[in-house]
């Protein structure tokens, strides 16, 4: 059985991520920081549906206990599939913004994504075999007021997926980001009403965290072992 990671995996997208991949015959390991109770609660839901799941917390800005918790994950075997999907907002329009703001914000979606990737790749390099998906945002597509930090971390990101597929290509490993749009959330339901929705979405809806896991299952799959370095929108057309 392949292991997959799917770091933020108690979030809304992330928690679909993870019961999607468990029903597809990994075993997901569910990544939180802080909150571990939270991805215990997602890897019990998922062994409750038959599937195979684990729950472990780190702060994936810290490189060192990242490395440590990664090390005691790889002793069971290599992971070969990771969804880089853990990332914070912090908003503020730039004039506004505290250095704390920006250095946060970039550090975990961007070095968060090294931190967890990087130690990663030799086991997955030895399989021959593996898919590495980073979740973006429209923002990093369009950009966002308020968002110039966020932007920022995401538009990094898409840069390191289009170089490390280069790098990855002949080895069997994919490497992808997919790019999400408005997705119904606890936040997203305060941020946006249906009216702005509707004025903003073409398809007039939010978008679904399982139609995200959907795309993120393609990806991850046999399926999808011709598509690497690609930035994939999924927003109902709003790009």
């Amino acid at each position: 059985m392949k292991r997959a990671l799917v770091t933020g995996g108690s979030g809304a997208i992330g928690s679909a991520v993870c019961r999607q991949l468990a029903a597809d015959g990994f075993q997901v390991i569910v990544h939180a920081n802080s909150n571990l109770e939270h991805a215990r609660q997602v890897a019990a839901k998922i062994k409750a549906s038959g599937g195979a799941a684990a729950a472990v917390s780190f702060d994936i800005t810290d490189a060192q206990k990242t490395t440590a918790a990664l090390e005691q994950l790889l002793a069971e075997g290599a992971i070969q599939v990771v969804v880089n999907n853990a990332g914070i907002h912090d908003d503020a329009v730039m004039p506004g913004m505290r250095p704390e703001q920006w250095t946060r914000v970039i550090d975990v979606s961007l070095n968060g994504f090294f931190n967890v990737t990087q130690p990663l790749l030799m086991p997955m390099i030895g399989k021959r075999w593996g898919r590495i998906i980073n979740m973006s945002s429209l923002a990093a597509v369009m950009g966002n007021r308020g968002q110039v930090n966020y932007a920022a971390a995401k538009a990094g990101l898409h840069g390191a997926t289009k170089s490390l597929a280069l790098e990855l290509a002949s080895r069997g490993i994919t490497v992808n980001a997919v790019a999400p749009g408005i997705i119904v959330s606890p936040m997203t339901e305060s941020i946006f009403p249906k009216e702005t929705i509707n004025t903003m979405v073409p398809m007039k809806r939010a978008g679904r965290p399982e139609e995200v896991a959907d795309l993120v299952s393609f990806l991850a799959s046999d399926r999808a072992a011709y598509i690497s370095g690609q930035i994939i929108s999924i927003n109902g057309a709003m790009a």
